[in-house]
């Protein structure tokens, strides 16, 4: 198993950098889009984003519980993307409300992630966005979120055999 972490800002290229990767990686390719189409935007957003992927990948709509969805992939992948760990954090953040809570079903999710895809031999490339490199949010939720997001993207950094950062399309590799 080899994971790869790709980190940076909104439109920062960080989809198209890993969809690429797959692709030159080559083999069964497995997507896991974590988005839900709360809204036109969003709908607008995910239609853009599967005419982006190649047909003969296979997609998997998993907004939370992603081990659960992709535990039975094990020899039937090559390659797994999980695109975005930032959307997964925030539907785990909405579903539970508290803050306590929110944390430790972040963690919860991250540990189950982190299990699945030890025990696979697929390669995984997971995208998130930092967001702690901006203006300090205005409001308690929106902080928590920054420090939720921040911790899973340290715990998936050190987990990660390679982390790239995105910006205005280009990679710096990290890690």
């Amino acid at each position: 198993m080899k994971s790869i972490l790709i980190l940076g800002g909104a439109r920062s290229g960080k989809s198209n950098f890993a969809q690429s990767m797959a692709s030159d990686l080559g083999g069964r390719v497995v997507f896991v889009a974590t988005a839900e189409a709360g809204d036109a935007d969003m709908r607008r957003r995910i239609a853009a984003h599967r005419k982006s992927r190649p047909e003969s990948w296979l997609t998997i709509e998993s907004p939370l519980n992603i081990a659960e969805s992709i535990g039975g992939l094990a020899g039937k992948a090559d390659v797994v993307v999980i695109d975005c760990i930032t959307l997964l954090v925030s539907n785990i953040m909405l579903k539970t409300r508290r803050k306590a809570s929110a944390e430790k079903a972040v963690l919860k999710e991250l540990d189950a992630l982190v299990g699945c895809m030890g025990e696979s031999p697929a390669t995984f490339i997971l995208v998130s966005n930092e967001v702690g490199m901006g203006v300090v949010p205005d409001n308690e939720l929106g902080r928590h979120y920054r420090d939720c997001l921040g911790r899973a993207n340290q715990i998936l950094s050190r987990k990660a055999d390679e982390v790239y950062f995105m910006a205005a399309g280009l990679h710096i590799r990290m890690k």
